[in-house]
Parts: structure tokens; C-alpha cells; sequence
């Protein structure tokens, strides 16, 4: 077992290396917008999961997905080459699923803003069941 700190540092070398490899060295025509959004290894540095966003369609997304599933012996290469551990993990490409969850967390943002504006404009007529002051003055009672 490594240290997680080692282990997270080592996560952000690897993506600097997975995002330099994917851009300069993959000329694989299937290769989309591609971003790496983390890298995330186990304790014993023997796996290395990377996450990725792509921008474009759902054909797109595929292509880039196939593309990359053919490229994880060359991403584990240069990682090898570039930071001189022991063992060089092995990679796996995981879809990053945050886009879509911040799409949703919009949808019912919005939803609950529209909402408050409704109960506002209903709120904006509406009269008191009882006396506007429903609290009786000490100083009237006394009289």
C-alpha cells in the first residue's frame, strides 16, 4: 500500500500525461473533443482509472470512447516513460458522468425558481385571514 497522498499526486501526473498523449501523439481519426477531467489510482498504484468528458453528439461520444479503448497501450507506455515507477498500471477510459448531472442539477434549479415565481405571484393579492394585526396592543387592552 502507497500513501493517498502519493497516490493523488501520481493521479494528477497521470493526467497531465494522459491529456499530452491524447493530444500530441494519438492520431486516431475517431478521436473527439476530449478533456480529462481526473485521474484517480488505487492504493497500490496498480490500476489508474481515467475520466473523461467529450463534446459533441452520442456518435461522437462512441467514436471517441472506441478510440481511446485502442489507445490505453499507448497511454500506459508513456506513462511508464514518464514518471519511472516500479510498475506501470494499467488504464481504463470511464465516461465522466458530471456533465449530464450538472445539466440536471440546471433543470431543477430552474424548475424551483419558476416555482417561487408562481407562489410570488399568487403571494402578490392575497389578504389576511383576520385582523391585519392579530397581536392585541398592551396599551389599548388597559384602557
Amino acid at each position: 500500500m502507497v500513501d493517498a497522498a502519493r497516490a493523488r499526486k501520481l493521479g494528477e501526473r497521470f493526467q497531465e500525461i494522459v491529456a499530452e498523449t491524447l493530444e500530441m501523439k494519438v492520431k486516431d481519426p475517431r478521436l473527439g473533443f476530449v478533456t480529462v477531467t481526473s485521474v484517480r489510482v488505487s492504493p497500490d498504484l496498480r490500476e489508474a482509472t481515467v475520466f473523461y468528458t467529450v463534446f459533441g453528439s452520442e456518435a461522437e461520444v462512441e467514436s471517441t470512447s472506441a478510440a481511446l479503448s485502442s489507445a490505453k497501450g499507448l497511454v500506459r507506455t508513456e506513462i511508464g516513460k514518464r514518471t519511472g515507477i516500479k510498475f506501470t498500471p494499467t488504464v481504463e477510459f470511464i465516461r465522466d458522468a458530471l456533465p449530464e448531472n450538472v445539466r440536471v442539477i440546471d433543470d431543477l434549479l430552474h424548475m424551483a425558481a419558476q416555482a417561487d415565481k408562481e407562489l410570488h405571484e399568487r403571494s402578490a393579492g392575497a389578504r389576511y385571514a383576520g385582523d391585519s394585526d392579530p397581536y392585541k396592543n398592551s396599551d389599548s387592552a388597559a384602557e
